[in-house]
């Protein structure tokens, strides 16, 4: 079975992979194949073949129900429920809504915001909006988070906002008891009421009822540097901690009553099962709790029939329930470390002679999943805890035994006796305090975590495998070669330019700017695009993972061209975050912390045989910021690249009669996204550019880039890319000519817009 289960896996695993889904015809050719397969009882061969045929099927029903392009843009009335708990701050309510009344091309599920909403929604509220409608899109950059690919395995069809006309009306007040959704919500509001200026009430919502928009960017990164992040988020472990004690305690009780028509272990099993199943709900049904509740029914229906099951069977009974409901979990980490966490915790305490104490368990069981998970951790994220181990063993047993128990006791209480809820969450939040004080002092120490560049499909290939055989049960020959396959891990070097060249990468911030440029030895960082919000901006989500992706530990230069937000909002995060030797802006005022640099006409460095010169602002103060904006030339052996940051037609005026045929690039930044007061026809000649990349963000509110402006170019006889259509834009001016390689193409899907 656990084999069938892995070949299973492997089909849908394969059609992930696919930058297009097969042709009707070619699915046809796979049912029969499969078909074929049974005949002749090749029973794994058949399971791979389903798994390819299932996905093919599911993922074809999702994109079907996607918003046609012809309805961006367009106002459109709708009616439908609130689902999910609502996202909501002073600037806009986010949620996902469900539709029930409109048009038939509208897809079922849409993510929408409300901006400066006068009103609060919450869950299970009715609704009728007109809105403005987009499909799924979103940045695409090596080592980012694919915004699409989630839209997608959520289901959302569509994103968009509410028209603040004509003006939204609320339809109905849901009952709490009507859905899981709006018991959450239920609940939510009353511990937002019951522990208001609480410092941890996010943590307290976090571990209840799986609700993680309150907890803090801060918090976040103290729980990922040591490890502890699956101790906030509803996981397996949560579930399995509440059903034991709930068998548990209904075993005592029910041979204490005395009872026997149904045998104790029989109702101590349905009910664990039921309390296990309820808080899955609480938590949303996530990928974990989905696979630790298929595991416990499993387990339980296995008490109840009086049948003894192994534990892999379980897992792999598991992982094809999960994969049958939803293939697309696949495209989740959650799915990878969820299922690889527990099947390493059972490969390392099923089928060993003798028994280990408690105290042992837990310290080989700790250090077991620290070392079983670090490959795919380094893989998702290119960050290792190394003081996890430590701080799981302080940390596990307070969440697990005194914070989980303790917070569903609370909220049971709110719903019969709210008054005695109270000081029982006043003391949990006491117990969170000091916890969070010991996980900040562990994430501060030196090398709390180590970061390191992605690691190849090769590497982990290696590296699974070794670490089974360094978990193998003492007394296996050669064990130490497990040490030796995970070399590749530690070796994974990214790919630097020879001495001489230069990579530029035009990263896919939407509507902004953020370019990485590349040495043989050192980083460059210009612009940083923008921020949304205390806990969002570009900086934290696209510039530094594709760093890290790299395997760049230090920014030699940070150049900030000047203070709009959509330039200089990642900025602090990326300074927080990375350690950086020089800040060079137009605005120093605004990064007074960091010891910046007055960006000025004439400062020039070398690095590795490539010059960097700064041809502007020539003067302390230009007639605007976009003009002020610092103009970067690199040059490297064989070409070279114009960063123009904001500047308009004054700025390029002043550069063309300044700096003439010095101007020339083989790769232009586009002036101001491609605004229409900028790339002026004598700049461009000036210039000469063989390639123009653009920075706009899709289907642009401003208009970018402006219809004018592309037909300069094409009378400048210059190719265009915009990171809008294309994603991440990666130059190598290595060799004449250089390369362009755009990421939508490279890494694209099947349910990324092409």
């Amino acid at each position: 079975m656990i084999v069938s289960a892995l070949a299973f896996l492997t089909g849908i695993v394969l059609v992930q992979q696919f930058s297009v889904l097969p042709a009707m015809i070619w699915l046809i050719v796979c049912g029969i194949g499969a078909g074929i397969l049974v005949w002749w009882r090749c029973w794994r061969l058949m399971f791979f073949a389903l798994g390819i045929l299932w996905a093919c099927v599911f993922a074809s029903f999702k994109l079907a129900d996607q918003l046609p392009e012809s309805l961006a843009g367009v106002d459109i009335q709708l009616e439908g429920v609130i689902a999910g708990l609502p996202e909501q701050d002073d600037r806009r309510a986010s949620f996902d809504f469900i539709v029930t009344g409109s048009m038939p091309q509208l897809p079922g599920k849409l993510r929408l915001s409300w901006y400066n909403a006068d009103k609060i929604v919450k869950a299970g509220q009715q609704w009728s909006y007109t809105v403005r409608l987009k499909p799924p899109h979103g940045s695409l950059n090596p080592g980012g988070f694919d915004y699409e690919r989630w839209l997608f395995t959520e289901g959302i069809g569509a994103t968009g906002y509410v028209r603040a006309y004509p003006k939204p009306e609320l339809l109905s007040r849901a009952s709490p008891w009507l859905s899981p959704a709006t018991w959450r919500q239920s609940i939510s509001d009353s511990l937002s009421t019951r522990l208001a200026g609480g410092q941890h009430l996010g943590l307290i919502k976090a571990l209840t009822i799986g609700d993680g928009s309150g907890v803090t960017q801060q918090q976040w990164d103290v729980f990922r540097k040591t490890g502890t992040i699956h101790l906030i988020v509803i996981s397996g472990s949560h579930i399995a901690l509440v059903a034991g004690l709930v068998y548990f305690l209904a075993l005592k009780l029910w041979a204490w009553l005395g009872y026997l028509k149904w045998s104790p272990q029989k109702v101590a099993a349905g009910t664990a099962l039921i309390a296990g199943v309820f808080y899955a709900g609480l938590a949303g049904f996530s990928v974990p709790t989905q696979r630790a509740v298929i595991m416990l029914t499993i387990a339980m229906l296995a008490i109840i029939q009086q049948r003894q099951v192994r534990p892999f069977n379980t897992l792999a009974a598991a992982l094809f329930a999960v994969l049958f409901y939803d293939p697309l979990a696949v495209l989740a980490p959650g799915f990878w470390l969820s299922f690889l966490a527990v099947g390493v915790i059972v490969y390392v305490v099923s089928g060993r002679l003798g028994k280990a104490g408690y105290f042992s368990s837990a310290i080989k069981i700790n250090w077991a999943t620290s070392l079983g998970l670090s490959p795919l951790l380094l893989f998702f994220f290119q960050q290792v805890s190394l003081c996890s181990p430590l701080a799981n063993f302080i940390a596990v047993p307070i969440i697990s035994l005194l914070v989980v128990p303790g917070a569903l006791v609370a909220v049971s209480l709110l719903l019969i006796w709210p008054p005695l809820a109270t000081p029982l969450f006043w003391l949990l939040d006491q117990v969170l305090q000091g916890l969070y004080a010991l996980l900040v002092g562990l994430a501060d120490l030196p090398f709390a975590t180590v970061t390191h560049a992605q690691p190849s499909y090769w590497a982990l290939f290696f590296a699974l495998p070794g670490i089974l055989l360094l978990l193998a049960p003492k007394g296996l020959p050669a064990r130490w070669l497990g040490g030796v396959m995970l070399f590749p891990l530690a070796f994974t070097e990214p790919h630097q330019p020879e001495r001489g060249a230069v990579a530029v990468t035009m990263l896919d911030v939407g509507q902004g700017l953020a370019i990485v440029v590349q040495t043989s030895g050192h980083t460059l960082v210009y612009d940083t695009g923008a921020k949304f919000s205390a806990d969002s901006d570009m900086g934290r989500s696209v510039v530094l993972p594709f760093l890290r992706a790299r395997g760049v530990a230090k920014i030699d230069s940070l150049v900030i061209s000047h203070g709009d937000n959509d330039h200089i909002g990642g900025a602090a995060s990326l300074l927080q975050e990375m350690p950086t030797d020089t800040v060079l802006t137009s605005v120093p005022q605004q990064l007074s912390q960091y010891a910046p640099v007055m960006c000025r006409a004439g400062q020039f460095w070398r690095w590795d045989a490539v010059s960097f010169t700064v041809l502007s602002p020539q003067m302390a103060l230009a007639e605007s910021d976009n003009d002020n904006s610092c103009v970067l030339k690199i040059t490297a052996e064989n070409g070279s690249v114009l960063l123009t940051g904001d500047i308009e037609a004054r700025a390029e005026q002043v550069l063309v009669e300044t700096y003439g045929d010095q101007l020339k690039a083989k790769v232009l930044i586009a002036p101001h996204h491609g605004s229409k007061t900028s790339s002026t026809l004598a700049f461009l000649r000036a210039v000469q550019p063989e390639l123009v990349l653009i920075p706009a963000g899709y289907r642009s509110r401003f208009g970018h880039p402006h219809k004018k402006v592309l037909a300069r170019y094409q009378a400048a006889q210059a190719k265009w890319l915009n990171t809008a259509d294309s994603g991440a834009i990666i130059i190598n001016i290595d060799e004449v000519p250089f390369t362009v390689e755009t990421w939508r193409e490279t890494a694209g899907r099947y349910w990324h817009r092409h």
